[in-house]
């Protein structure tokens, strides 16, 4: 699987597990939610500090956005 569909994938599995809407969670990282949901899609490649930001605001290391 690539790398960028991964991290889409397993953002949105914690995203949901946690009880959150794509707005709750752009909220809390800092971010646009139509950037979130274009990252969930796999059609936005995320820079190492956004990754950083939405860990954070997942309450998960970063590297668990790519296991």
């Amino acid at each position: 699987m690539d790398v960028v569909a991964l991290l889409g994938r397993n953002v949105r599995v914690l995203r949901t597990a946690a009880g959150l809407s794509q707005e709750e969670l752009a909220f809390r990282a800092g971010m646009k939610r139509s950037y979130l949901s274009d990252l969930e899609r796999g059609t936005r490649n995320p820079s190492v500090r956004a990754l950083g930001r939405i860990a954070a605001a997942l309450g998960v290391p970063p590297s668990r956005l790519l296991d």
